[in-house]
């Protein structure tokens, strides 16, 4: 038999596995190692961190198929030399003929004194149930911050805002505008959110370091309750041990077939992978879809087409569950109808 593993049930590992099942040799067995017994729509995770939303709602189940095992664990380590997987607490290891690396990302916390033994976050499940017990077992006029602005941290404040009319949110920003990576018009309109649902916002930020009870920042400390951190992500730390080349960001460099030029039997997607794109579910899902063509073809001893190239959609983002913005046929567009196309978009996932 042929093994190949999967690490990480996301996004990338989910289409995958999706589009390796629609032809599946019968001399070939998959495994797929992911510490949660679902697949986790981590698009969602903040309204768990915002109470908005129950677990079931971020939450799909693993298609079942007789050529497929699960093993539902952490990764202790990627022995790439002996082409096996330890898992934690070194008691079990899983070999593999083929590898597909799509273990996602974490928190960055850029070194930042007390910054990851303070703060709440939404890269896990866990996580953002931690956040969200946190948040909602505040008192009223209970003091939030939120330190980061691009996408994650603009869903975050949104949502507990919509979430705890009572609470006073405040939104740490690096920058001088909002969401740098969208067009102006999105920018300006996600302020004006900001400002007539009276979430305050501070430009310029520069987070000296973190304390149980409040934010240093620029010299003024913020008395708080509770600190959410989405200044910025970085490849999950097995890959960051990995013995491969890497980009300025940490991420593997992978050829045109996503595969390690010096192992092409390892595949790496999403926020492990080096790309000229930012990373997102639409790219690692994307990306996931073309691994799957080119081990179809490996799979079965032929020689895999060049994959075409990554065409992204847009990026969509919400404001409450009634407000969003997003980029649509490459025009920048507010309002409902982002938000609708979001829901549609998250409607679409579940029912793969």
């Amino acid at each position: 038999m042929k093994e190949v593993v999967i690490l990480g049930g996301g996004y990338g590992g989910m289409n995958t596995l999706h589009g390796l099942l629609d032809q599946i040799p019968e001399d070939v067995h998959i495994t797929v190692v992911d510490r949660n017994p679902y697949h986790s729509l981590k698009t969602e995770f903040y309204t768990i961190a915002a109470g908005t939303e129950s677990d079931r709602h971020a939450r799909v189940d693993f298609p079942k198929h007789e050529q497929v095992t699960y093993v539902f664990d952490e990764v202790e380590k990627i022995d790439t030399d002996n082409e096996t997987i330890v898992i934690k607490g070194g008691e079990k290891s899983l070999p593999y003929d083929y590898l597909l690396i799509g273990l996602g990302c974490e928190d960055n916390y850029h070194g930042i004194e007390g910054a990851r033994e303070f703060t709440e976050s939404v890269q896990t499940f866990s996580k953002a149930r931690s956040a969200g017990f946190a948040i909602n077992n505040l008192g009223a006029y209970g003091k939030v911050t939120v330190v980061g602005a691009g996408l994650s941290g603009i869903e975050v404040a949104s949502e507990v805002r919509e979430s705890r009319p009572d609470l006073n949110i405040r939104l740490l920003d690096r920058g001088e505008t909002v969401l740098k990576a969208f067009d102006s018009k999105i920018q300006d309109y996600v302020e004006k959110w900001f400002k007539d649902n009276e979430v305050e916002v501070i430009h310029g930020a520069n987070v000296e370091y973190v304390e149980k009870d409040g934010v240093c920042n620029n010299g003024v400390c913020y008395l708080n309750d509770v600190t959410v951190w989405t200044a910025g992500v970085r490849p999950n730390f097995l890959v960051r041990e990995l013995p491969f080349e890497k980009d300025d960001q940490e991420k593997v460099i992978v050829n045109d077939f996503y595969q390690v030029p010096t192992h092409q039997n390892v595949y790496v997607v999403g926020d492990c992978a080096s790309s000229e794109h930012s990373p997102s579910a639409q790219l690692a899902g994307q990306q996931g879809e073309k691994v799957a063509d080119v081990l179809n073809a490996v799979l079965k001893d032929r020689v895999p087409e060049r994959p075409s190239e990554v065409k992204l959609k847009g990026a969509l983002g919400s404001l409450g569950k009634n407000d969003g913005f997003g980029n649509m046929l490459q025009k920048p567009m507010t309002g409902v109808l982002p938000r609708l196309a979001k829901s549609g978009v998250l409607w679409l996932s579940k029912r793969h």
